[in-house]
């Protein structure tokens, strides 16, 4: 009983042997102080996260960076449960269990886990390759496809899910094993430009009014859908077919371009129509693509 791993290192130390009692006793010990180490370095990382958020400050790359946190969070939980396990292996060994046939047998039952459990190894491998590889970050806009399709915004990259947020402020939690594909969307949305052409003859600062009129009253009613204030152009003159072209720039919700070349563009061919009674909505080609700067 003497010969344990506690009672060698005590004695290499100290020169002294330990009874039975006092070597388990410092096992708790020290399972104590390495648990209370572990949850002060847990604490003081979410402390640093959550002050990031809410003040920007200096550390608020650590809102942007998920692997950090990730793998902060995982260092925690493989040193908690290393602690735990060692612990538990020189407390069998202080009633005469083999500390070398414990760790094997640990193992051999851990490899018989991980084939029983390949869904749940195929989603940390997954999530850790997602977090690691750059290929969407938190707040990214992204389109996820797999069993299913799924367009929206990070919120967190887990070593299980991915958690979205869709455009029904709806909660969808993807398994991260089931990720196939992922579309990112680098400038937070979908930009939409409807290329209205004026009248010829129409009073054109009455023509802006009503045109900036609709595009406010499309981003009040459909805030949602419409991410960001739409931005009118300067009005441009297209030698080639005779007319003035403005655009009118939206940052859409991926995937949700028929509001502007539907509703939008039927509001604006109502509108010029009270210039050019046989205006038609060929007139209002709608684009997709980078905003340029009017």
């Amino acid at each position: 009983m003497n010969g344990t791993f506690i009672s060698r290192a005590y004695g290499q130390f100290s020169g002294h042997a330990l009874s039975i009692g006092w070597r388990l006793l410092l096992i708790v010990v020290l399972v104590i102080v390495v648990h209370v180490a572990v949850k002060l370095v847990r604490h003081i990382t979410e402390l640093l996260v959550q002050r990031s958020q809410a003040h920007q400050s200096r550390l608020g790359f650590v809102t942007q960076q998920p692997k950090f946190i990730t793998l902060i969070r995982l260092i925690g939980n493989g040193v908690t449960f290393l602690t735990y396990f060692l612990a538990f292996g020189f407390f069998l060994e202080e009633f005469g269990v083999n500390l070398t046939a414990y760790l094997a047998s640990a193992s051999i039952v851990g490899l018989a886990i991980s084939f029983g459990s390949q869904g749940l190894v195929q989603d940390m491998v997954i999530g850790l390759t997602l977090i690691f590889s750059d290929a969407m970050d938190v707040g990214d806009m992204v389109e996820i496809a797999g069993t299913t399709i799924v367009i929206g915004r990070v919120e967190e990259i887990g070593l299980r899910f991915t958690k979205l947020v869709n455009l029904y402020d709806q909660k969808v939690f993807v398994p991260n094993r089931t990720i196939a594909n992922v579309s990112r969307f680098p400038r937070g949305g979908v930009d939409a430009c409807a290329h209205i052409q004026i009248p010829a003859g129409a009073d054109q600062t009455k023509a802006l009014q009503t045109i900036e009129s609709a595009a406010q009253g499309m981003w009040r009613q459909f805030g949602t859908i419409i991410l960001s204030k739409p931005v009118i152009g300067e009005v441009e003159t297209v030698p080639e077919a005779g007319s003035e072209i403005l655009c009118v720039h939206f940052k859409i919700w991926p995937g949700q371009g028929n509001l502007i070349e539907t509703i939008f563009r039927q509001q604006m061919v109502n509108a010029m129509k009270s210039f050019q009674p046989n205006y038609a909505d060929w007139q209002i080609p709608v684009t997709y693509g980078p905003v340029r700067s009017p």
